[in-house]
């Protein structure tokens, strides 16, 4: 009896072993190699075959266009002086004769009616708008608004109906460092994809020479060529977040930049309305001014003012005539508070001009030879737009 259960016990102990000697090399095999799928899918495997670019390309590509246009230009009267009078008395009064000029950029559909959102510079003074869809169809454009002082306009396609259209994104959620795709057709290229990431937000347009655009501008290092104007930038979760709009030359080459979008939603849904854009001005051309910069201006002996030694907006020249020159503002004047928000440079009073009404009152703080001044200007609307 004892015998038998010696036996019994010798055979548990030899299960035991294989039991924790087979649990031991499963946990050695799950971490050399990982868990093993029970089975394979085939939608799994496309989409770990290619990368997150390639899946947003896939599925924005369809509502970016191409845009081919033709605008005639007048080119100067020949001299005529410069000809040998036997060639003029044989050709004659040869005068001018208009002359066509073509061009190229992109767009993007917003609405499945065939309105696309692009820049102004591409569709400015255009006689005739060709647009080329990505499955190759060719339709005519028709210019509906442009704003010169934003860049953007609107396009429409009549006749079609269904067409595949962008997801617009919030352009305030993005951060310096997220993904940052774009598309277009550079060079007439189309379905051209680029990757980078979102290297700066809120540039001012101004510093990059365009001192007739109100724009802070997403700066991206995904590559934006000639042609890509008017193009999407879109995030990693494939939402426009921007519309291409130029590419720095010379010193700084390769820095692309784009208007964020939710800019460019307002610019649409006033072009929409009303067919423009009202900018409201005050008629005063500003220099930024702060208290080392006031500092070395106050030390010149040759200085024929003292500036005041802190920061804001300082009035260079006034308009005749304007709002400003109305309203009291004098060259000279730092401009340090606009409707109770704190003014720190040019482009901070110009965001709040930017808001404020036309004919209404728009309150200023400003420093005049040392003593705070109160001024109520009437903003008027920005002459040459519409």
């Amino acid at each position: 009896m004892l015998g038998m259960l010696m036996l019994i016990l010798k055979k548990l102990g030899n299960m035991l072993k294989v039991s924790m000697i087979f649990f031991l090399a499963s946990t050695l095999v799950f971490f050399l190699v990982g868990p093993l799928p029970v089975f394979a899918s085939d939608d799994f495997n496309v989409a770990q075959a290619h990368s997150f670019v390639a899946n947003i390309a896939r599925k924005v590509s369809p509502s970016v266009v191409r845009i081919d246009i033709e605008r005639e230009i007048q080119p100067d009267e020949f001299e005529s002086d410069l000809l040998d009078p036997l060639l003029r008395d044989l050709l004659g009064d040869l005068g001018s004769f208009p002359q066509k000029e073509r061009g190229q950029g992109s767009g993007v559909i917003i609405d499945s009616t065939g309105l696309i959102l692009t820049n102004a510079h591409v569709v400015e003074r255009v006689d005739n708008v060709l647009i080329t869809l990505q499955n190759g169809s060719q339709v005519d454009g028709k210019v509906i608004g442009t704003d010169q002082v934003t860049d953007l306009a609107l396009v429409k396609i009549d006749g079609l109906s269904g067409l595949e259209t962008a997801k617009l994104g919030d352009s305030e959620d993005i951060q310096v460092g997220d993904w940052a795709i774009a598309l277009g057709t550079p060079y007439g290229l189309e379905s051209t994809v680029t990757l980078g990431i979102v290297s700066s937000l809120h540039r001012d347009i101004n510093s990059l020479g365009f001192s007739d655009k109100r724009l802070d501008l997403i700066q991206t290092d995904a590559a934006i060529n000639p042609g890509n104007s008017g193009g999407p930038l879109i995030n990693s979760t494939g939402e426009v977040i921007g519309i291409n709009t130029l590419v720095r030359s010379g010193p700084g080459a390769g820095l692309g930049f784009a208007i964020p979008i939710n800019l460019a939603s307002k610019v649409t849904d006033q072009l929409l309305t009303n067919g423009e854009v009202i900018h409201p001005y005050l008629g005063a051309q500003l220099v930024f001014l702060n208290e080392r910069i006031a500092k070395e201006h106050n030390q010149d002996p040759n200085s024929l003012i003292l500036l005041p030694e802190r920061s804001g907006a300082l009035v260079q020249s006034v308009l005749p005539q304007s709002p400003a020159e109305e309203g009291g503002l004098r060259r000279g004047d730092l401009v340090i508070n606009a409707e109770g928000h704190e003014i720190q440079d040019p482009k901070s009073l110009l965001m709040q001009v930017e808001n404020a009404q036309i004919g209404k009152p728009f309150e200023l703080e400003v420093l005049r030879n040392n003593r705070e001044i109160n001024l109520s200007i009437k903003p008027a609307a920005l002459p040459g737009i519409g």
